[in-house]
């Protein structure tokens, strides 16, 4: 008998507020941590704005010396990971570790050490290059040193699946729960990719907003006048448990995973397939293993980058999975306040998912000021909206057509 699966703990590291209040109340509120970027001179960038975080010190949580050896992403994973666990009350001890397992996704893992080390490897030759290059650098590296931070010593594996990771990575540590592989995952994603590099990439693919003037407003899915999305940082986590255990420690529930889909484009390096045919099908997949009537999903926390196609082939395949159903459902896109967090946008964008489950409020899409006829669903405009959910469904998909879908459902003994 497959087990039950549900959500215990989460921690995030964002934009917008350190503490799990403080950010679910930025959330609510529809403020958005958009600004101009400071982590290096963007005078001669196109793009001059981004969800940074400004106040992280990994320092409160970390040992200096070996933070200094770890990538960005993966400082944003350990801290985030130790906050879920701390809100979780789940502790890792000799008799339990095997049990736990960590599984976190990474779309571009530490792009800022592979930046640096290869700048002394052109000014200075091959003897200056650290010897933790390779291991700050690689996407698994976050998954890794939280097993080794928490003594989780259960199974332990990573995503890279583009901005899919954090939602594949989910999906995986719930299909090993539900199988009896492991009784509790630390799961979820975490970028680092505020950088030279990445954003110099995404400029010039045409992929970001250029509302430099206006940062809090650049990020305006499913607005007519949305020009590309908002390039974001950080990490959102969660604790996965199978029912079982986290009743036998009397532990909060914040609901249940009850679906996983995935599906792959076939299609196109970074162009969604026509009418978001592939997103339509992980969708699809996800409602068939949750068992459940397309009209019991409550809310979808979309993709919803502020690209032209991502929004409007979303829009499609919404339409197409949920049919009448589409208009009466609830929609927003989070990253209208967050930024795209890229690999790590399906943890937090989870984590907002089952938040809105426990606190029965729909987050609002910000910035959504045009109405375009491509778009014509309810995008839960500008303010938050308190409704009774049951059901809540999120999408996360990445370059290359990797698509992923989780559904959530509020528990219930």
């Amino acid at each position: 008998m497959p087990k039950r699966v549900v959500i215990t703990g989460m921690g995030q590291v964002t934009s917008l507020g350190k503490t799990k209040d403080e950010f679910w109340n930025n959330i609510i509120d529809g403020k958005s941590g958009v600004k101009k970027i400071t982590r290096f001179d963007t005078s001669d960038y196109p793009v001059k704005i981004g969800a940074e975080i400004s106040d992280f010190d990994p320092g409160d949580f970390i040992n200096r010396k070996e933070a200094r050896r770890m990538a960005r992403f993966t400082q944003f994973a350990i801290v985030a990971a130790q906050k879920a666990l701390h809100d979780s009350n789940l502790e890792i001890n000799k008799d339990n570790s095997t049990k736990v397992g960590v599984l976190i996704g990474s779309g571009i893992g530490g792009i800022e050490v592979l930046e640096k080390e290869i700048s002394k490897l052109n000014k200075k030759g091959p003897r200056r290059v650290s010897p933790f290059f390779v291991p700050m650098m690689i996407s698994n590296m976050a998954s890794g040193q939280v097993s080794i931070f928490t003594g989780a010593s259960g199974p332990n594996s990573n995503t890279v699946t583009a901005c899919a990771s954090g939602t594949n990575a989910i999906g995986e540590a719930y299909e090993l729960i539900k199988r009896g592989d492991a009784e509790a995952m630390i799961t979820g994603g975490a970028e680092g990719s505020i950088t030279p590099s990445a954003v110099a990439g995404f400029s010039n693919m045409k992929a970001l907003s250029t509302f430099n003037d206006n940062p809090k407003e650049a990020s305006r899915p499913f607005d007519k006048q949305r020009d590309g999305f908002v390039i974001g940082e950080g990490s959102g986590v969660i604790i996965l448990e199978s029912l079982e255990n986290a009743l036998s420690r009397n532990a909060n529930i914040y609901g249940e995973v009850i679906g996983y889909g995935l599906t792959g484009d076939a299609y196109h390096i970074t162009q969604p397939a026509p009418e978001g045919e592939g997103a339509a099908r992980a969708m699809k997949m996800a409602i068939n293993k949750a068992e459940i009537d397309e009209k019991e999903v409550d809310y979808i926390n979309a993709h919803g980058t502020s690209t032209p196609l991502n929004d409007k082939y979303e829009t499609m395949a919404i339409k197409s999975v949920f049919k009448n159903h589409a208009k009466s459902l609830a929609i927003s896109s989070t990253k209208s306040m967050t930024g795209h967090l890229l690999g790590a946008a399906g943890g937090l964008e989870t984590i907002i998912c089952a938040l809105s489950l426990y606190h029965n409020i729909l987050p609002p899409t910000i910035n959504y000021e045009y109405p375009d006829p491509d778009c014509d669903l309810d995008y839960v405009p500008n303010k938050a909206r308190h409704k009774n959910i049951k059901i809540a469904m999120n999408n996360s998909f990445g370059f290359g057509g990797q698509n992923a879908c989780l559904l959530l459902k509020k528990y219930k003994g």
